[in-house]
């Protein structure tokens, strides 16, 4: 038995916990250690029980949004809706419903063996149909095509092989990445095809091959999901039913965890300051693995369209106003890291510290700004409109910090501090701001969703969190482009390498800090961050402890 069948079975037969411990036997795996999974996999999981999750977000206006929608309609359809991969918390691409995924030669055409006997939840029989469908009609047709825009052809070879045809090579870890991603959940053709599928109904009630079926949805508050019996994966779920609810503020969520009512909040639920106190009750856990995929960041944005921050010497004076040290000790209470480029030290294949860096020195930013042409006249040297995007809270008492590190170099500063609906209009619509605070969320592979802040492509009117500052470059552009097609895994890390440095020279939008994200969970709750994006798991083999 080859390794990767081998693991496959494991992860049927006994849960990712299981794998972690039993998997690192085998000859030529290396294996991360993990004592808190080795520990638990000599457990066996629990039959039944109820699981309440949130997250520290809203509710979402569709259980599936086609095409993206945000982190939290994401959350909700893959409990329902599979990806043809998925990323381990180890960075290894794990089966879903494709067995496997094999290039061509040249790279240019990719073979997808599926997974056999798996059932749509209304009982019809999932095939290769279904994938061909979903690779033109849904995932290259919608906003996520960025990444397969190069597909010229998908083809049913026989109804559990696919061929996908790409008019230029595709690198095996972005497609890999891109079949495990956000973007890429599987629908069932025969409920979406020769429909709209942004209003298809069956958006909101789901139907799909995951270890869930959906339930109930009670709007404003909850939605539940029945166990799907029929699940592909051998005696998954081990849990009976799993429950989704909203809490509209941070100090619910934070309550609902003490009391046992929420079992596990995701995506930082409850504000930093809140964490120790409930770690130190002994009931609650704090686990920061399962968002190596999805590493959040707060930013700062300099509009190319505005007079003096389009001008790089002064983004760069800028930079070097700003303490990210006493941002992370006071505002994110110790629970971050100051970001180096917009390839987060997180990233651990892509990943390089040889950047230019901006130390926080207000006497060399005064400098440098002198050196521009821009000195203090009446104790300012310009005026600047500061958009803090207060989606996080973090935000709007950045934006204070802010204001003022700029003052203290001769920057005078009208702050905006305004709401989610607001921010994504000025931002990414109206290009209504000098600097903009936000936020992006970053998975390893970095095209397209990080390229994007940073290619002319990615200038989309409109389109939040995309190029809204306006760089264009063509070395920049012709760079990003040699990225996207270089097969060679050492020439194309070094081509990233490359993309970071010049991003961290030109510095349109800069990563300022690396965001600590952080899951909490009652302690009776096992194997629930065993995905590299939390957000996206499917709970398939999570379990409850008695």
């Amino acid at each position: 038995m080859n390794i990767d069948r081998q693991r496959r079975r494991l992860l049927t037969l006994t849960g990712a916990g299981a794998v972690l411990a039993t998997v690192g036997k085998i000859k030529g795996f290396s294996l991360v250690g993990n004592a808190v999974a080795a520990d638990l996999a000599v457990r066996t999981p629990r039959r039944g029980g109820t699981l309440i999750i949130s997250w520290g977000g809203l509710e979402p206006q569709a259980l599936y949004v086609p095409g993206g929608g945000g982190s939290a309609p994401f959350q909700t359809s893959t409990k329902i809706l599979e990806r043809l991969l998925k990323l381990d918390n180890n960075l290894v691409f794990q089966p879903a419903l494709a067995e496997s995924i094999t290039p061509s030669d040249d790279f240019k055409t990719w073979t997808l063996t599926l997974r056999q006997g798996v059932k749509w939840h209304d009982g019809q029989d999932f095939t290769a149909d279904d994938v061909v469908f979903n690779a033109i009609e849904h995932w290259k047709a919608l906003s996520a095509g960025i990444a397969l825009k190069s597909l010229e052809k998908a083809e049913a070879v026989d109804p559990h092989t696919v061929k996908l045809y790409f008019s230029v090579p595709v690198p095996a870890f972005f497609l890999k990445s891109t079949l495990a991603g956000q973007y890429q959940l599987v629908l069932p053709k025969h409920l979406y095809a020769g429909r709209d599928i942004l209003t298809n109904p069956a958006n909101n009630r789901p139907i799909g091959t995951g270890p869930w079926r959906y339930g109930n949805w009670v709007r404003g508050s909850y939605v539940e999901y029945a166990r799907n019996e029929h699940y592909w994966g051998a005696g998954q779920p081990w849990l009976d039913k799993l429950i989704v609810r909203w809490w509209g503020d941070a100090a619910s969520r934070t309550a609902a965890l003490e009391t046992g009512e929420l079992s596990v909040g995701y995506s930082n639920p409850v504000p930093a300051r809140e964490i120790d106190r409930l770690v130190k009750s002994g009931d609650v856990v704090l686990d920061t693995r399962g968002y190596e995929n999805s590493a959040w960041t707060v930013t700062a944005e300099f509009n190319q369209r505005r007079e003096n921050v389009k001008r790089r010497e002064v983004r760069q004076a800028i930079l070097h106003a700003i303490d990210r040290q006493f941002i992370i000790n006071t505002i994110y209470f110790g629970r971050g890291k100051a970001a180096v480029s917009p390839i987060f030290s997180s990233n651990s294949l892509f990943f390089t510290a040889d950047v230019p860096q901006y130390p926080f020195d207000p006497e060399k930013a005064k400098q440098l700004l002198d050196a521009a042409g821009l000195p203090e006249k009446n104790g300012t040297r310009f005026t600047v409109n500061l958009l803090a995007a207060a989606w996080f809270e973090e935000n709007a008492r950045l934006g204070q910090y802010l204001k003022q590190a700029l003052e203290d170099i001769g920057i005078a500063v009208r702050l905006d501090s305004v709401d989610r609906a607001t921010a994504l209009k000025r931002i990414y619509s109206d290009y209504d701001y000098d600097i903009a605070l936000s936020n992006f969320t970053a998975p390893i592979e970095p095209v397209p969703t990080v390229t994007q802040f940073f290619t002319t492509d990615g200038i989309v009117k409109g389109a939040a969190f995309r190029n809204a500052t306006g760089y264009s470059s063509p070395e920049m552009d012709k760079l990003v482009g040699e990225i996207t097609i270089e097969t060679d895994e050492t020439k194309r890390k070094t081509l990233i390498h490359q993309f970071a440095h010049l991003a961290s020279t030109d510095v349109p939008i800069v990563p300022l800090i690396e965001m600590q994200s952080f899951t909490l969970a009652r302690k009776n709750v096992r194997q629930f961050t065993t995905d590299a994006n939390v957000q996206g798991t499917s709970l398939n083999d999570v379990w409850l402890a008695e």
